[in-house]
């Protein structure tokens, strides 16, 4: 799967790439089945969505009879680390430990997100410091 570098995604994009990697290849009429809960679209909507996301390559195709099939192009973590960046960039000058103080300050850590930060940074330190030595 490719990079997501430089791709801004809307909601519903999201959602949709969501619907693709929890499932992978699906029809048309398969990704607006799936969004119909929350998101009730025609199926002309989706499918336009889904020829955008294609142009942008965000999306794989393949036809199969007279439909396409889609997958995601893009690794979820890829799309996560890009638009994080993105935001980190935009609201905390690139500062990554001012994104975390935030979030924590601001109380949208509970206790076992707190706990799990923790190990992450202290595994973190660790790599570091081994890698200096």
């Amino acid at each position: 799967m490719g990079e997501a570098s430089g791709h801004e995604l809307s909601d519903l994009q999201l959602r949709l790439l969501g619907v693709l990697w929890e499932h992978g290849e699906m029809a048309v009429s398969d990704v607006q089945a799936a969004l119909a809960r929350d998101y009730p679209l025609a199926i002309t909507t989706v499918a336009t969505l889904l020829n955008r996301l294609h142009d942008r390559e965000v999306v794989d195709r393949r036809r199969e009879g007279r439909q396409f099939l889609y997958t995601a192009a893009v690794e979820q973590a890829a799309v996560r680390k890009s638009m994080v960046a993105r935001l980190m960039s935009r609201l905390f000058a690139g500062d990554a430990s001012e994104l975390v103080s935030h979030l924590v300050s601001e109380g949208d850590i509970d206790a076992k997100g707190l706990a799990e930060l923790e190990a992450r940074v202290a595994k973190a330190k660790r790599r570091k410091g081994n890698r200096r030595g």
